[in-house]
């Protein structure tokens, strides 16, 4: 069992944020022929790897979606779209749009076309609201530059063929929760882009931890920042028992408590265990003063996914969130699986207050937990509810918050709280909670109280 040595002082060190260099994204063109006379589709592909691993490949085209319809014609309101049959394999599908301001209100919907038995899916409702994810208002990641619009990204599997539609939702349609009504619904955002992303092939860390090198790059920097947790390079954090946990938050803060409240450290797999590529993301690391909350969300992005391909769900939702985006790294502090396996998220250190771009206004002093999948109609598995509860009692135990408590949050801004007052919410809250949004899903949402309880309990409380 790996010990942490020392880090005193950890809890504070946090607070301070290392500033990160403008995002900057290798881009070349896809020579494939276009269906419109367009803007040319652009592609970018990873060029760099997890050190000790073999290269991933993973690769993202960006494709301009043909208007369809021109105007308002008899009532239909204008649409646009892609068919294309010739593409390369890719896994993730989202659409994006220039202005990260603008809402998309309408309706977009996809079909592909499997690339292992050649059939065609039936359409698929893509989630066009996904403005309440992001960095705060006023922030550096907000204000990079790079930053797009775009609806949640949708898993549909090893595919080469896609059929695209954007329909404008018409002004005396009612919009979906969470919309801010401006009228002219009957426009479309500028800028409209299909987004494929193929996470590249699994390739699991080559070797021991201890074998792998120091290289000084971006992914050393990654994997040095949980080396009091395990080994340098290591593809998991082992679990703890309850001792070696308490032991571990006494070496972590430097102050012996006399009753710990913490839950016993659950494994988590790395960026390395799931297969980042370092290169993509911006340099560096930004942190918050502390995590007084956690927020839980759903990826959105669907069901259909094996827990055995969990690592490349959570590739292809980072080069959404980066390439096709332009945020800064995943916007999640953790991913859980179906099968309640937990994953770190945003790089920086899994007992550190990073800071995430999770729920929009309230991301300092707090960490965000996306679930893989969409939980508005679909309960979510045993599992996941168990990993809840797991993760919370180990993180918030080490910045001494309780689970079932509230706690004060200082809004940066959003369409529930305007900027600068401080909200009273759960300690375990959803994304709802702090935007309107349908995020986590009604059914995830309805289990919260449950991980609460059992996240109270894992700490002793």
């Amino acid at each position: 069992m790996f010990k942490i040595r020392s880090m005193r002082g950890f809890l504070t060190s946090s607070i301070g944020v290392t500033c990160a260099a403008a995002l900057t994204l290798p881009v070349a063109a896809l020579n494939v022929p276009s269906a419109a006379a367009a803007p040319a589709e652009r592609a970018t592909t990873t060029t760099g790897r997890p050190a000790g691993t073999a290269a991933l490949a993973g690769r993202t085209w960006s494709l301009p979606l043909v208007p369809r319809t021109r105007e308002r014609v008899l009532g239909r309101a204008p649409e646009q779209g892609l068919y294309r049959d010739d593409l390369e394999h890719f896994s993730l599908v989202g659409v994006s749009w220039d202005n990260p301001g603008t809402e998309l209100h309408g309706l977009v919907q996809v079909r592909t076309r499997s690339a292992a038995t050649g059939h065609w899916s039936g359409w698929q409702d893509v989630e066009t609201h996904n403005a309440d994810h992001g960095a705060d208002p006023d922030t550096a990641e907000a204000d990079s530059g790079h930053v797009h619009g775009g609806t949640a990204p949708l898993w549909v599997g090893d595919s080469d063929g896609v059929d695209v539609r954007v329909r404008a939702e018409l002004d005396d349609d009612p919009g979906p929760r969470g919309s801010t009504p401006t009228g002219g619904h009957d426009l479309l955002p500028a800028g409209l882009r299909l987004e494929l992303v193929d996470p590249g092939e699994e390739a699991p860390p080559q070797g021991s931890p201890a074998d792998v090198p120091r290289t000084g790059t971006e992914a050393d920097a990654a994997a040095a920042v949980n080396t009091d947790l395990a080994p340098f390079g290591a593809a998991e954090i082992p679990a703890l028992d309850r001792q070696d946990t308490e032991d571990e938050l006494a070496e972590l803060t430097g102050v012996p408590r006399a009753k710990p409240y913490i839950g016993p450290r659950p494994r988590i797999v790395t960026r390395r265990g799931w297969g980042a590529d370092e290169s993509l993301r911006e340099k560096g690391f930004v942190y918050t003063g502390k995590v007084k909350a956690a927020f839980v969300h759903h990826t959105a992005s669907g069901n259909g996914y094996k827990c055995s391909q969990a690592p490349s769900v959570i590739r292809s939702i980072y080069r959404y969130h980066v390439v096709s985006m332009g945020w800064r790294d995943i916007g999640y502090n953790f991913v859980v699986d179906k099968c309640g396996t937990i994953y770190e998220g945003r790089a920086g250190g899994v007992a550190k207050a990073v800071k995430g771009a999770h729920t929009l206004g309230f991301n300092n002093n707090s960490m965000g937990i996306a679930v893989i999948g969409s939980f508005g109609s679909h309960k979510p598995p045993a599992a996941v509810v168990t990993a809840i509860a797991k993760l919370t009692a180990w993180k918030l135990g080490l910045f001494g918050a309780n689970p079932k408590g509230k706690t004060y949050l200082k809004s940066g801004g959003g369409n529930l709280y305007p900027k600068g007052k401080n909200v009273r919410l759960n300690v375990i809250s959803g994304h709802r909670d702090g935007y309107a949004t349908e995020c986590p899903g009604a059914k995830l949402y309805a289990k919260l109280g449950s991980a609460r309880t059992s996240s109270a309990h894992l700490q002793g409380r």
